[in-house]
């Protein structure tokens, strides 16, 4: 089995959640599943800047990046924000290799719009270094900068990020960890599955904006694209991994889980996740 998970928010900021998350991915890879990890870092960027007297513009929720702001995303992005998220797996006995999207052409991308300078999205991914580290039993820890095909870097959405490199690698699940608990309906109530003619339902309808909205279209594409199914869970909720990849009552999974149909079979239960 092979697992996408994908970082952001507060997990990357706080290192007691960061360690814990950590713990949890080394427990899944130790059980025999093939991890790669996706990381933003968008609060750490922002801090950055500011601290330099540099303020973050954002236009449609992208972060306007310059020739100054993607210098900085790389130092904390590629620097930073990936070596903390390997040393915490180190900690937890976990062999991970930090990597960017612009390593051995994992993500390579194209510039979205003019305005938005070095923003780029995902136009293809070659994902045979993955394919070769996980051989190697090494968990790969991605920071979402993707390559330009004229030697530019590019800054990546990392959600978009997680769905290109999901979908190329062919994985069974994307999980992405989140500051919420799962996708709500109308009545505010968390949703446990969704179809993608749902997810397309709640965007229509008004239902799912903002931020919400951006996550379901990400789902929707990667299970498009042939990946079994994506999990919209909170990462600090207590032993949110293990309740995914070792469900003990189905009335316990967390969060929301999206699919192509509502029978499509789960995934085998993974066993002995953790102690």
């Amino acid at each position: 089995m092979k697992a996408l998970i994908k970082i952001g928010g507060s997990l990357l900021d706080d290192p007691a959640l960061r360690n814990d998350i950590a713990g949890q991915i080394a427990a899944v890879a130790a059980s025999g599943v093939s991890v790669a990890v996706v990381h933003g870092g968008g609060k750490q960027m922002t801090r950055f800047l500011e601290e330099r007297g540099v303020q973050s513009r954002f236009i449609g929720g992208l972060r306007v990046t310059t020739e100054e702001t993607i210098d900085a995303v790389l130092k904390v992005l590629a620097g930073t924000v990936n070596t903390q998220l390997v040393a915490a797996l180190a900690a937890a006995g976990v062999k991970a290799v930090g990597l960017t999207g612009v390593d051995a052409g994992l993500a390579t991308a194209e510039q979205m719009s003019p305005e938005l300078g070095f923003v780029g999205k995902v136009a293809s991914s070659d994902t045979h270094v993955l394919k070769a580290l996980a051989h190697a039993r090494l968990v790969p820890v991605i920071a979402c900068l993707a390559g330009g095909a004229h030697g530019e870097i590019f800054n990546v959405n990392g959600d978009w990020m997680a769905v290109a490199i999901a979908s190329s690698w062919e994985a069974d699940r994307l999980v992405f960890l989140t500051d919420v608990p799962g996708v709500m309906g109308s009545d505010k109530t968390i949703i446990p599955a969704l179809t993608i003619a749902e997810c397309e339902e709640l965007i229509a309808t008004g239902v799912a904006t903002g931020g919400m909205q951006a996550k379901l279209n990400a789902a929707v594409d990667a299970v498009a694209n042939g990946v079994h199914e994506v999990r919209i869970v909170k990462g600090s909720d207590p032993f949110i991994l293990q309740r995914i990849f070792d469900p003990q009552d189905e009335k316990d999974e967390p969060g929301t889980r999206i699919v192509a149909r509502h029978n499509d079979p789960l995934l085998p239960v993974m066993t002995a996740i953790l102690p």
